[in-house]
């Protein structure tokens, strides 16, 4: 695949006007500048680069997306993996327990409506699937709660993996990078990519992210919370999956074949 010109990474963009071509900065971030040894030898050893790592509130930010935060550098779980090709859909080990539920989300009140008209319509995208969890928007409380990026983030939106059976708590947004236009299509892709971490999805290209970002070849790494292969999905490129790294400024990922397919099996 050609990736598209215009790629603007999920998770890394210091600004509207300052567009990079993939999920990490197009100059790697001096890591050891920023983060201690001990927490880059937390990194390596769970499977990820470090390469672009940075702090962020409430942990470490890799991947582009991905918070991991102090439990997670800390966690030993088994390492798990299955692979077979380069792009196929992945898990993590880590997934929400306790089905069949209901997740509820709540957009915090510092979001503009555009991220409620975009909430709605990655919840109506999952429960689409019939899948054996569900989501509903709420406005109290929440098992996951998408609120604004603090001022100066660098990144367009994070998320976490589950932990203890249950999703990620927390999606932070980059109101500025993102915008307020194409609620129900880009920004929903968005959102439902952040939401597919949050219950253990992990990138369709993580063994190969230049497939989507561009730039060089990086391998993220089995890490210890897994990356499993999910049986039925392809051991092809997948160009049009709403979990790869990267999204062109205005696209819309609804769901495909095979990313239903990858949902209804862990789901």
């Amino acid at each position: 695949m050609r990736v598209l010109q215009r790629f603007a990474p999920l998770a890394l963009l210091a600004s509207a006007t300052l567009a990079l071509s993939s999920c990490q900065e197009k100059a790697a971030i001096e890591v050891k500048d920023q983060l201690s040894e001990a927490t880059i030898s937390q990194i390596k050893a769970l499977g990820f680069t470090a390469t672009g790592a940075q702090k962020v509130d409430g942990g470490v930010l890799v991947e582009g997306d991905i918070l991991l935060n102090e439990e997670m550098l800390a966690s030993k779980p088994d390492n798990q993996m299955l692979r077979v090709g380069q792009d196929e859909q992945y898990r993590t080990t880590n997934l929400v327990t306790g089905l069949p539920r209901t997740i509820t989300i709540r957009v915090a009140s510092n979001l503009p409506s555009a991220y409620v008209t975009a909430t709605n319509e990655l919840i109506r995208r999952f429960n689409a699937e019939n899948l054996r969890v569900r989501f509903t928007r709420v406005t109290s409380g929440g098992n996951i709660v998408l609120s604004a990026a603090p001022a100066g983030s660098s990144y367009l939106a994070s998320a976490g993996f589950p932990s203890g059976g249950n999703p990620f708590n927390s999606v932070r947004i980059n109101v500025g990078a993102i915008g307020t236009a194409n609620a129900s299509t880009y920004i929903a892709t968005i959102l439902a990519h952040e939401v597919g971490h949050c219950i253990g999805f992990r990138h369709t290209d993580y063994m190969s992210r230049q497939y989507s970002c561009g730039g060089s070849a990086v391998n993220e790494g089995a890490s210890t919370v897994g990356a499993i292969l999910i049986p039925g999905t392809p051991s092809s490129p997948d160009p049009n999956s709403w979990m790869l790294a990267c999204i062109g400024s205005g696209a819309n990922r609804p769901f495909n074949t095979n990313d239903r397919t990858a949902l209804n099996y862990v789901y």
